[in-house]
């Protein structure tokens, strides 16, 4: 049998990251990809979103329908920059294989899962697996950075364009130290906030013409951080406050500021929303003496809600499908940051399932040959099975 870019994870893996895919430029990522797929029977939109005080952002929709049951894998194209390329071992952008590695930025954060899962519907289509059902592909170039007009606006349209899923796998890499040793089925979420305490500039030695703003945000501070949000769910960790950053602008010893801000984010588990935590850090702040102060509170940047799949028999089919590749079952995960994946389980059931990601964002990131086939066959059986389980 040829064998084509498409059923070769590994080679198509080298072409993706040929494309210096940065954040939001597309640099022909997705005419790799697109190219693949055409020959595969799949439907394939090309969509640019733009506004919503983001920059515009290109992205790939891909669907093969032959009714049955649907399914979707996802993840994104875009990597993050290389840093200084002299601190690389070779060229960043030129895909290098050694010691039964592949090198490239994007190798592991997520270039190699997107290959894996193209390849493994080339195997399914090539071995009638995929007749049993439908097989959608959302691909996104910003999950790196605002991830406003990406996977969110992708999943708003296609359903807008009546498509439904079943079950999502998201290809990011959620195994910790070995290929399928863990899958995320949740994931915290993330709220950021500001709190700015207003007094009087004035000189050191003369206080009582002044009002100090910093023993007010220091008060703000230990109110923020006295009491646990709470003590852990079933799936997740405590939710967890932390500051950040205390920032007045003043580079005089000899001046009282005239104002302070602090910053601060909370991963919170599925016990909270983001509009209950605003409640709550208001109240907070509220049972703060404000000394004469001026003190506003708010919301910064855009919120992401935490979410939990429920534990069906397509999790349990999934894990079952690891077991029998790698001779152990998976660990349920809902640990780490934010994914696309929270875009994608306002839809439908997610799962995260990839590769060891330990080397992700780092200098000579890379990922084993090895986990790249490995993920790719555990993909390819898990489609088999999951088309021919009818709902």
């Amino acid at each position: 049998m040829t064998t084509t870019i498409a059923d070769d994870p590994v080679r198509l893996l080298k072409a993706l990251i040929e494309r210096p895919s940065v954040t939001p430029e597309e640099a022909g990522v997705f005419d790799v990809l697109e190219n693949a797929l055409l020959p595969l029977g799949f439907s394939v939109s090309r969509l640019r979103f733009e506004g919503s005080g983001s920059y515009p952002v290109d992205n790939l929709f891909a669907i093969r329908d032959r009714g049955g049951r649907k399914l979707l894998f996802a993840g994104h194209t875009d990597v993050v920059p290389p840093g200084d390329t002299a601190d690389w071992a070779s060229d960043p952008f030129t895909p290098h294989e050694a010691e039964g590695r592949i090198y490239g930025r994007g190798a592991a954060d997520m270039k190699s899962g997107v290959a894996a899962f193209v390849a493994a519907v080339a195997r399914a289509v090539a071995e009638g697996a995929a007749e049993d059902g439908t097989i959608a592909l959302a691909i996104t170039n910003d999950e790196e950075a605002d991830a406003v007009n990406g996977t969110a606006r992708l999943m708003a349209w296609a359903r807008d364009e009546g498509h439904a899923f079943d079950f999502a796998i998201v290809g990011e890499p959620s195994s910790a130290e070995r290929l399928g040793d863990s899958i995320k089925i949740g994931r915290r979420g993330s709220y950021s906030g500001m709190v700015t305490v207003e007094g009087i500039q004035g000189h050191v030695a003369y206080p009582e013409k002044a009002n100090n703003p910093l023993p007010v945000l220091a008060s703000v501070v230990t109110a923020l951080k006295a009491e646990a949000l709470d003590f852990g769910t079933e799936h997740f960790p405590a939710s967890n406050l932390e500051v950040t950053t205390i920032d007045v602008g003043n580079t005089a010893s000899n001046v009282i500021p005239a104002k302070g801000t602090l910053k601060f984010n909370i991963r919170f588990n599925d016990l909270w929303s983001p509009e209950t935590l605003k409640e709550w850090v208001a109240a907070r702040i509220a049972g703060v003496d404000p000394r004469g102060c001026v003190v506003r509170f708010e919301g910064t940047g855009v919120p992401s809600r935490s979410f939990l799949s429920p534990q069906s028999g397509d999790v349990e089919l999934l894990m079952q499908v690891i077991a029998e590749a790698t001779g152990a079952r998976p660990a349920l995960s809902t640990g780490g940051g934010t994914s696309d994946a929270r875009f994608i389980a306002q839809y439908c059931p997610v799962v995260e399932c990839g590769l060891v990601g330990t080397s992700m964002h780092k200098t000579d990131e890379h990922v084993a040959v090895s986990d790249v086939t490995g993920l790719t066959e555990i993909y390819r059986a898990f489609i088999e099975r999951f088309l021919k389980a009818r709902s």
